[in-house]
């Protein structure tokens, strides 16, 4: 096994010094652009690079740019959620790298995934983590538990088939074969 000593290379030639100071930035960045999502800012170029890649899981797609993200994703979502809070639970920053897992709680207004407006107060859980380069983010990975959300509206995408059933006891979970 390969063993870590305090003295260790970030990012090539970076010391622990300079790979805290990167990290502080980093958190200084995302935090901002955060702080904007809450405050409903639509100058979101403030945040990030021209040439951004937003990249989704399974339903919510890849973003090419900043227009892109803007029409696909973050003008849809304010149509469909309205009273938006965001909760982010932990961040973290690890040279450019930054991380955050959090949630954000909306009233369903307008429609979202063809589901017209309901009218609840649902929970949108979501990862999200952030690459910054010269002072803007530039590739932005991300998890939004699409499946929880569409359950809170009705919608279960599992048919009553998710691994939650093991955990109430209602199915027994299988096992591989051979072992």
């Amino acid at each position: 096994m390969r063993g870590f000593s305090s003295t260790f290379e970030v990012s090539g030639k970076m010391t622990p010094e300079d790979h805290a100071r990167k990290s502080a930035e980093t958190m200084a960045v995302v935090k901002a652009m955060e702080d904007g999502l809450a405050a409903n800012s639509n100058n979101m170029a403030d945040y990030f690079h021209e040439d951004f890649t937003w990249r989704g899981n399974y339903g919510a797609g890849t973003k090419n740019g900043l227009t892109e993200f803007r029409r696909n994703w973050q003008l849809p979502l304010r149509a469909a959620f309205t009273d938006r809070d965001y909760r982010t639970e932990h961040f973290m920053a690890d040279g450019e790298w930054a991380a955050c897992f959090g949630h954000i709680r909306g009233t369903h207004s307008g429609t979202f995934m063809g589901i017209p407006a309901t009218g609840k107060r649902v929970k949108i859980p979501y990862m999200d983590f952030w690459r910054v380069e010269d002072g803007r983010i530039r590739d932005n990975p991300v998890s939004v538990d699409l499946a929880c959300v569409l359950a809170q509206l009705g919608v279960d995408v599992f048919d009553g088939k998710g691994y939650e059933i093991y955990d109430r006891g209602e199915a027994e979970p299988p096992g591989p074969t051979g072992d």
